[in-house]
Formats: structure tokens, sequence, C-alpha cells
């Protein structure tokens, strides 16, 4: 049950919680609390009783504690985006680690270990100096938490798998305040279900990751009018189904951002690309990129050798904080030509410049691992996409959303099913989760029974017990 105290918990909460405390509280009232309350998604605007900023693991014990004992909703932010909302509430209390942003990499091991309010960014900086790499996102702004706990999907994954692939241990605070470690040995249930279960089952304070020896990739966009659109799509349908794993390039419908490296006469324009990674032997390049090079002329063509670090945040100016986003996605299994067209008629139609749609590969690494072997249940999917309306004013909210809803369900048909949750906004719904666990769902009840009984940790794409 939750209990609803008004605007400011402070007093509620008591000296008592102040002084078992170590970081900030910010509530209602105070100078700070209109910055801290926003998150990524500006479409997003909740009015929490209290945010509980942490600097430590007893910082996250004492705030689940006081949240148990006075019988508060509780929304757990971590260090980046959670674009679907779920990273906030009105009234409750955000447990919010954003501070928790230590790392520490084992070189000889081969391993990092990362707090929870880190970004991929953190990541990939600790990292890159041993010449490492754990495989995560597309944008370096995102929090590693989120993502992680949602499956991991980007740049590397045809070659290392989902970010859960390479994930060896977490430690949580559970509902009833304890701190356990679970891997594949202590807690495998948890472990198991945390691999893509989402929030469902407490506050991650640190994960384990192994890491894969990466230093540089060959990558960037390449971009076709839209009038080859559905030529482009076919063709890098085909090509990726035979590509090394090295080699992922997710499509995309997008707006050519106004700026360097993008030519005048091409800014603002509605076009088709590919944003390609080649996390191969850098010899080999030019072999794997020839027959891309030999698809016809493209309208730009960017790709080169860079350090990874440059890579994950070569798009990251072009969606700060603030903006205006909707989404909803799915999984594909085989893209048809119907689908196809779906795709182009709806994808000409891009309501801003900064909307978008992408089509990532999943097509190699996951496809290692038996659809039960993680909570995340599309292993023999090929795709994962999303469709975003994105945009700084307001106002277009709503066309925004019209427009993200009707591409969806136009394409939605010739899905797997369900979607990758972190790509899903707060209004999805029971049984689109449902759809999106497949027949990992009932084991993610069970799992939740017994770590979150009372249903908690609930501001999320919820497992109800």
């Amino acid at each position: 049950m939750t209990t609803t105290y008004g605007a400011d918990l402070r007093t509620v909460l008591g000296e008592d919680f102040a002084a078992s405390f170590r970081g900030e509280l910010v509530g209602p009232g105070d100078d700070e609390y209109d910055a801290r309350r926003a998150v990524y998604n500006g479409m997003i605007d909740r009015r929490p009783g209290l945010i509980a900023h942490c600097n430590d693991v007893a910082d996250v014990i004492a705030a689940v504690d006081a949240a148990r004992r006075h019988g508060l909703l509780v929304a757990i932010r971590g260090g980046g985006h959670n674009g679907g909302g779920l990273g906030t509430c009105d009234d409750g209390l955000v447990i919010d680690l954003s501070a928790m942003r230590g790392i520490r990499v084992d070189p000889a091991a081969r391993t990092v270990r990362v707090d929870g309010g880190c970004t991929l960014g953190d990541v990939d900086h600790a990292t890159h100096a041993f010449g490492l790499a754990v495989p995560t996102g597309i944008m370096s702004t995102t929090g590693v938490g989120g993502l992680t706990l949602g499956g991991g999907l980007g740049h590397l994954t045809r070659k290392l798998g989902f970010t859960i692939d390479n994930l060896l241990a977490v430690d949580i605070v559970l509902a009833d305040g304890r701190l356990v470690t679970a891997d594949a040995e202590h807690e495998p249930e948890l472990f198991w279900g945390v691999r893509g279960g989402g929030g469902n089952f407490g506050v991650v304070t640190s994960f384990l990751f192994r890491a894969a020896p990466l230093s540089d990739i060959v990558g960037g966009p390449t971009l076709w009018p839209m009038d080859r659109a559905a030529e482009v799509m076919r063709w890098w349908d085909d090509l990726i189904r035979s590509a090394p794993r090295e080699l992922s390039g997710f499509f995309a419908f997008l707006g050519v951002p106004p700026g360097p490296p993008f030519p005048e006469d091409l800014h603002l324009q509605t076009m088709c690309g590919v944003v390609w990674c080649y996390s191969g032997a850098p010899e080999d390049a030019d072999e794997v990129f020839a027959p891309i090079a030999a698809f016809g002329p493209p309208a730009f063509h960017a790709v080169g050798p860079m350090p990874l670090p440059a890579f994950q945040s070569m798009f990251d100016a072009v969606y700060p904080p603030g903006l205006q986003w909707y989404w909803k996605a799915d999984f594909v299994d085989e893209l048809s030509d119907e689908a196809i067209a779906r795709h182009v008629e709806h994808g000409a139609r891009l309501p801003t410049w900064q909307s978008t749609m992408h089509m990532y590969p999943i097509d190699g690494a996951p496809h290692d691992v038996a659809p039960d072997g993680t909570a995340l249940p599309y292993r023999r999917a090929r795709y994962g996409q999303v469709m975003a309306g994105i945009d700084a004013d307001p106002a277009k909210a709503p066309e925004l959303i019209s427009w993200t809803r009707d591409y969806w369900e136009a394409v939605h048909p010739f899905s797997a099913g369900g979607a990758y949750v972190n790509m899903m906004m707060d209004d999805e719904g029971p049984e689109r989760v449902r759809a999106s666990y497949r027949d990992n769902y009932d084991r993610l009840v069970a799992a939740k029974r017994r770590y979150d009984p009372e249903n908690r940790f609930r501001v999320n794409q919820n497992i109800a017990p």
C-alpha cells in the first residue's frame, strides 16, 4: 500500500532519516528543486515529494528502509536518460544514484566494477585507458544502470552480445533493505531476473562487467536520399544477414543535423542511412566495407577509424537533455517487402528533424544464448526497432505522439510481438509488458514474489507479484 503525505516528505521521514543519510535531500520549496526533478525527457513533468541524492550504498539502504516504513511510492533514478519516464514519480521518493559514479578497472582480469550512477561515457573513459570496452548502447549520456537492467542494445551487440551477456555480478539493495550480491552462484534466480527484468527487484548499486579488448573502431554514417529508401533498406537487410559479427550498422530514418560534418546542402533534409561500426581487425576494414562502397554512390559517407569513446558520443549533441521524446519499439524477426513499404511511408513523414526510426541488428552474439538464459527472451530476433518523435518545443508533443503511434501501429503487425523494455514509454500497460517478456514472464513473477512481494519497486515496466 502507498501512503500519500503531501508535498514535502522531509517532515514525514523525520530527523532519524536525516541523521542516517549523508547525501543531499531536495524537496518542493528548495531553490534547486525544479532543476533536480527535471529528467532527460522534457515530456515528463513529475513532482516528487522528495529526491534523495545518495552518496553511497548506506544512503540507498536508508532511503529504501524509510520508504518501506512509511509506505512511500519509490522511483529509482540512475545516471542517464530513462526516456520512458520511469526514473521519477509524483509525490513519492526518488532515490537518485547520479552521485555514485565510481569505476574500477581490473586490466589483468579484464573486468570493470561500475557504480549505479555512471553513464556509458564514464565507462568508456575508464576502460579505454586500458584498451578495453564493455558493450553498451549508442549514446555516451545514457545511464549504465537502466540500460543494463533492460538488456543493453548497441553498437557492439552483434560481436559481444547484449550488455547483460557481459554482466558477471550485481550488488543490489532489496525491498527489505538487505544488500546482497547476485551472480551465477549467489542468488542465481535474482541474477537471472536482473538481466533484462528492469528495476523490478531492487536498487542495483554496482555492476561487475567482463570487458573485451577493443580500443578503436571504424565507423560513421552513410546517407542516401529518401527516394532510394526501400532499395537501401532491403540491401542493408541482406548485407547484415551475411556480414561478420564484427560489423554492425543500424538503419535509420533521420533529419540531417544542421552542422558539421554534414554538408550544408543536406542540412535538415529527411534521409535514410546506416551508422556503421566495425570492431574487427583494422587491416580487414577495407575488405569488410567493400560491399558498402560498391552499393552505388551515397549522398554522404563519413566512415573512418576513431576511438570507441569518440564514436559512442558522436550524436550526443544532437539530443541534449530536455527535448520532448515519445517512442515505441518492437523486436523484428524478418523484414518483408510490405513491412519495408510501410517503414518508408512513415519514415518519409518525420514530424521534426530530430525525430527518427532506428533498427538495430542483433543477429549475432545474442543468438548464442538461449531465450530463457536471461530474462530478455527475444534472442532469436534479427532487429530491435524504435521510432521516436523528438523536438525541443512542448507545443509539438501531440504531433510527436501521433506520428510515433501511427508509425508503430503500421509496422507492429510485422513484428515479433514484444519490445525492448528500455525503449517503451510509461503508458504501455501490463499486457504489453507481458508480451515483451514472452515465455519468461511467469518465471519473472516468481522471482518478484520472492524478492519484492509487496511490489515496492513498481515505477518501471512492472512485473506484478
